[in-house]
């Protein structure tokens, strides 16, 4: 979760610093797009790389310690992982030290942001770039076939960012209790009303509780108002929101008398729908990682007869982008180690670990034959999802309608305001 930052004040002092920033970026853009790879891997040499991420996950902060091994062995570069509880503190400092004129000497080089804070940095010019599509490993994500490689919640990248690992929404149910799961919104709710206290979603603004709101407002929309109403989700919404979720109310206020607790409770997050499936509590729960399910079940967290699916139209898949701040230091060094997250051995690596939520952004058919059997043979675990099902993806709506989805969610159902 995060919080937006288009409320916070922009003065004509800021707004002369921003040109600036953006005539600075203009110039440094263009001398790197010129410059040949091999003189960036020799300025990048020495460098050290401060990548503000996320830390809140055991399973990625090693990941990355590997990421930081395997970079100082080659490139001779050190990563340091700057351990976020909450992306916004990166995107806040940097606007401060926009704001304070600090033009070179930025406390991050790489950035691991979401759409909406992307959309606020892209917005005030303080992103270094376009760099990410003259990176050598950018051809490997195949970016003219998949344009989700270009969208970040529904916001062009336009070279300002490069993607690095992709997640997705994923159904799971026990196949002994449910055979046949339900595999769209309107399925679900009529199965549900069959099946009273069997399903429940968590508590939005939680990340997973969300996703859940923007899967069945994607449905719901293709289904009331086809491709024109699909195309109002990609813009933030303008006076059109009431109308367009109106189908997602309607949904809900029908949906909430058949869940658990009749939703006058809802769980914080996907832990508790698994441990709730599992004690057989519930018939049905999601999660947003592909692996998830398969590495329960590995672990005897969920029963061997536990299965995942997608559903029929697709499901929200996400992919996470690292970007350089305008002011980043070492720049050379953020785009090797950017690069190198493109590896097919670092792809591999994230996408054979049973604990991480990855799902590889490069295709299929850039990995050695070896890589590809052994990721054809995981996919054939139980609870796993098929790669084919996994091709069948949604995109995030702008990351506006994520804002106000949760205000009003909250004002209908969890004691906020309108």
């Amino acid at each position: 979760g995060s919080v937006s930052l288009r409320a916070m004040p922009s003065c004509t002092a800021f707004s002369r610093l921003a040109a600036g920033a953006f005539l600075l970026t203009a110039l440094q853009s263009f001398s790197i797009a010129q410059t040949p790879w091999e003189d960036i891997l020799q300025q990048a040499e020495g460098q050290s790389v401060y990548f503000h991420a996320w830390g809140g996950d055991v399973a990625l902060n090693d990941h990355l310690q590997w990421v930081a091994a395997q970079l100082r062995e080659k490139f001779d570069i050190d990563l340091q992982h700057i351990k976020l509880a909450d992306t916004t503190h990166a995107v806040t400092r940097l606007i401060a030290e926009a704001e304070a004129g600090n033009t070179t000497r930025g406390s991050a080089d790489l950035l691991w942001i979401n759409g909406e804070n992307f959309s606020d940095l892209k917005t005030r010019s303080l992103l270094f770039g376009p760099w990410a599509e003259s990176l050598p490993n950018f051809e490997l994500v195949d970016a003219d076939e998949r344009p989700q490689m270009r969208q970040d919640f529904g916001v062009a990248t336009e070279g300002f960012e490069s993607p690095w690992t992709r997640s997705q929404l994923i159904f799971y149910h026990d196949s002994v209790r449910l055979p046949e799961p339900p595999r769209t919104v309107a399925e679900l709710l009529r199965w549900a009303g069959e099946n009273p206290g069997e399903f429940t979603y968590p508590k939005p603004p939680s990340f997973l509780g969300t996703t859940f709101l923007k899967q069945a407002l994607i449905e719901l929309t293709a289904d009331s108002l086809g491709d024109s109403g699909l195309a109002l989700l990609t813009q933030p919404p303008q006076n059109n929101f009431a109308e367009v979720s109106e189908p997602l109310w309607r949904f809900l206020d029908a949906l909430h008398p058949s869940l658990l607790r009749a939703g006058r409770h809802f769980p914080t997050n996907g832990a508790q729908l698994r441990a709730a499936l599992n004690d057989r509590e519930l018939s049905l729960a999601f999660a947003f990682n592909p692996n998830e399910v398969a590495s329960a079940v590995a672990r005897g967290d969920l029963a061997a007869t536990t299965r995942s699916y997608v559903f029929d139209q697709g499901t929200l898949s996400n992919v996470s982008f690292v970007a350089i701040p305008f002011n980043a230091p070492n720049k050379a060094a953020a785009r090797v180690a950017a690069n190198f997250l493109l590896e097919p051995q670092v792809q591999f690596t994230a996408a054979v670990n049973p604990r991480l939520a990855s799902q590889p952004v490069i295709t299929f058919e850039k990995f050695t034959k070896p890589q590809q059997r052994r990721l054809s043979a995981q996919a054939q675990a139980p609870g796993s999802v098929g790669p084919e099902e996994l091709e069948r993806t949604l995109t995030e709506p702008h990351p506006q309608w994520t804002l106000e989805l949760e205000r009003e969610w909250l004002a209908r159902y969890g004691g906020g305001r309108r």
